[in-house]
């Protein structure tokens, strides 16, 4: 048997593995904030407006005038939630050795980075201005939101994500291409980030 066959061998081996009790739950928590981040939107997406106003007031004035791309642009947010989710699950359900691993550990640890810093900087912005050390042009009332409400709960999200992406890194041995997919979702996040402007508001 070759070194290469032995490898696949104890890979294969630990994938099959019950994931450890932590693994579990910090999977079903991501799963969990994923599914209910995604109820969110789609509750907005049909109509509904508790909780507009502790978001930005131009984005909660275009939901209340209903824009067709406003509409759509939630449903396709709440989408890529609920398909978070799933991501989630596939870490620790049998169902999810069918996906290929480097593919789970792309998406596990891009979505773990960009919701941990994208929550970070809700938090760290927002404490920082309602504080008065720094100034935004974002109102009061919605810097108090992201302080307390969506910094945290993006940060939550982060931290879930990945903690179940690093166990799943290592139930199997630490191969060069499971690493290099880690560290491409970790940096893709971050370049998305940048690219996005990184603001708030």
């Amino acid at each position: 048997m070759t070194n290469m066959t032995k490898i696949r061998d104890e890979i294969q081996s630990a994938a099959t593995e019950k994931p450890a009790r932590r693994a579990l739950w910090a999977a079903y928590g991501a799963c969990g904030w994923a599914f209910l981040f995604a109820a969110l939107s789609f509750y907005w997406a049909l109509g509904g407006m508790a909780g507009a106003d502790t978001l930005s007031p131009a984005i909660a004035q275009l939901a209340r005038e209903r824009a067709p791309w406003m509409i759509a642009l939630l449903w396709i947010t709440g989408l890529l939630k609920a398909f978070g989710g799933f991501v989630a699950l596939a870490l620790v359900q049998s169902w999810g050795r069918k996906v290929p691993r480097w593919l789970l550990l792309l998406l596990a640890w891009g979505a773990g980075t960009l919701l941990f810093l994208h929550g970070g900087l809700f938090f760290v912005v927002g404490a920082l201005a309602t504080s008065g050390f720094i100034h935004v042009a974002t109102p009061a009332v919605v810097l108090y939101w992201y302080t307390i409400l969506w910094g945290p709960y993006w940060l939550l999200g982060g931290a879930l994500f990945l903690i179940a992406a690093w166990n799943y890194l290592v139930r199997a041995p630490r191969q060069r291409a499971d690493l290099l997919f880690s560290a491409l979702g970790v940096f893709g996040a971050l370049a998305l980030l940048v690219l996005s402007g990184g603001t708030i508001g």
